[in-house]
């Protein structure tokens, strides 16, 4: 223990540079270690941790930011098409519809011409789809399957076509879709409260009550 203020600094630096020291050069230059590196370690201490605790946290952010503009800026839908587009799209969709047509009586003279396709035709389709769902048409001795969810649906979307359509429709359109509403919604109603009439169904065995 008398010998250990023997050390010296100096012989710790020359044996990092030539790396020849013996391994008792090596035991006593140990305790010297601690000395410089807290030194060296307090100096980085205070300049590295400020910069990149700026500029990390400052990157991902901006561009988080950046991306949600870029979502708002372009939307999942393409762009509209122009004026010019749409013209020449319906031009080209005449003429493919009626060189259709002209196969269809070339092999059927005595078929008569297509009808042409109004709003009684769209509200009619919704109609039907409705009824279908909640019930209608099934073969007689089968049993009905109902599809209560998607014939709400399809009702909703009638309301939303005679909202939309609100001061643009004629009175015979206007009335038509009236009455189907108020049929959909009447059936409707008579299925729900049979369906809720209906005991509940028991739980499989071993469920939990």
């Amino acid at each position: 223990m008398s010998d250990t203020p023997k050390f010296t600094v100096v012989d710790r630096r020359k044996f990092r540079a030539d790396e020849d020291a013996s391994p008792s050069t090596e035991s006593a230059s140990t305790p010297v270690a601690p000395a410089p590196e807290p030194a060296v370690k307090a100096g980085p201490r205070l300049v590295e941790p400020n910069p990149p605790a700026a500029v990390e946290p400052e990157t991902p952010a901006a561009a988080v930011a950046l991306a949600e503009e870029e979502q708002f800026e372009d939307p999942e839908l393409p762009p509209a098409p122009s004026d010019e587009e749409l013209r020449l799209s319906k031009t080209a969709y005449d003429q493919s519809a009626e060189r259709l047509d002209t196969m269809i009586r070339a092999q059927n003279p005595g078929a008569p011409p297509p009808e042409k396709i109004g709003f009684e035709h769209l509200a009619q389709q919704l109609y039907l789809s409705a009824m279908m769902q909640m019930g209608a048409g099934t073969p007689e001795g089968q049993r009905p399957r109902i599809d209560i969810l998607g014939a709400r649906q399809t009702i909703d979307l009638l309301a939303v076509l005679q909202e939309k359509t609100t001061g643009n429709l004629n009175p015979e359109e206007a009335r038509m879709l009236d009455t189907v509403l108020y049929e959909l919604r009447m059936t409707f109603l008579e299925l729900t409260r049979m369906i809720s009439a209906q005991p509940p169904i028991p739980p499989p065995p071993g469920a939990k009550r």
